[in-house]
């Protein structure tokens, strides 16, 4: 849901159709609601709808569509133009869809995504805590995540991961056994990846969907901190790194970096997801990740269906 020209098209264009952001100022406005099924994970389909933002849409959304639009919804994600002259006006809106929510799906999820962050003049945290604090005020009791995001850089994978997380079953499993298999390998982290999307699914790190907070280990290992961005930014640079495998007619299959402080090996993990192992031990060899990921696919094989038939 959002306002006509806020970036809901957009954003769902690259993210479920991997194009890039340089192609998405050739969509069209959207007319009344789109409604994709999103095959993600490979059993497990997302209907996505996409609503139109003009008045005419929205009135008709709050009044005559109000059930339909409304009943058995999983997450509500609001798009906000982080710039926009009518903010009044979206307010009031958002407002009636949360109240919609709430008569009709009041267990669902919802994320609140400031858009166009890069549009931004004035320092873009501050403008970011002003729109998120007005949002909040507006939201009532409501219980909301607010993410600031844009086209042109990884906050966009990073509020996607967060959201698609919310919807898939037994995270916390998936979770579980990728720290058991980052203990096997000796791996400072492992990250699972959606094959088609490569939005983060689950990860070995103990708090895997706090994709802001960074994870510092310190001791003898002389390992580094990580990047609090990083799950996001492998996103984007895999999403791209595809893209211009797709333009010279190759196909994506797998990619090992051994560098003079980590090694990391991407490889496919089931047929819907692909493993990302990283390593800061260098006596560990590549060859020995890679025959640990191929005698961890039948294991992980089964606990997608698992997940997916609970």
């Amino acid at each position: 849901m959002g306002a006509s020209g806020s970036g809901k098209t957009s954003m769902r264009s690259l993210i479920f159709s991997n194009n890039p952001a340089s192609l998405t100022a050739r969509l069209g406005a959207t007319i009344d609601v789109e409604q994709n099924h999103v095959r993600f994970l490979g059993d497990l389909v997302l209907n996505l709808w996409d609503c139109g933002g003009q008045d005419s849409f929205m009135d008709s959304y709050l009044t005559t569509q109000r059930a339909t639009i409304f009943k058995q919804v999983g997450v509500m994600i609001y798009v906000f133009d982080v710039e926009t002259r009518e903010m009044g006006k979206d307010l009031e809106y958002y407002r009636d869809c949360l109240a919609g929510l709430q008569q009709y799906s009041p267990d669902a999820a919802i994320f609140l995504l400031v858009h166009k962050m890069d549009l931004v003049r004035e320092p873009r945290l501050t403008a970011f805590q002003r729109k998120k604090q007005e949002l909040q005020d507006a939201s009532g009791d409501a219980v909301i995540s607010v993410l600031g995001t844009s086209m042109y850089d990884e906050s966009l994978y990073k509020a996607w991961s967060n959201i698609v997380h919310t919807l898939i079953p037994n995270a916390a499993i998936l979770t579980k056994h990728l720290q058991t298999f980052a203990g096997a390998c000796n791996a400072t982290e492992v990250i699972l990846f959606e094959r088609t999307t490569f939005l983060v699914i689950a990860s070995s790190s103990p708090t895997p969907t706090s994709l802001d907070t960074s994870l510092e280990l310190e001791g003898t290992t002389g390992i580094p901190k990580l990047d609090a961005k990083r799950y996001e930014r492998t996103s984007e640079l895999i999403k791209a790194f595809k893209h211009s495998c797709s333009r010279v007619r190759e196909e994506f299959r797998s990619l090992e970096m051994e560098l003079y402080d980590f090694t990391a090996v991407l490889d496919e993990m089931t047929r819907n997801t692909y493993v990302m192992v990283i390593i800061h031990d260098p006596t560990i060899e590549i060859a020995a990740v890679k025959l640990n990921i191929r005698l961890a696919r039948r294991k992980f094989e089964e606990l997608q269906s698992d997940s997916l038939v609970s």
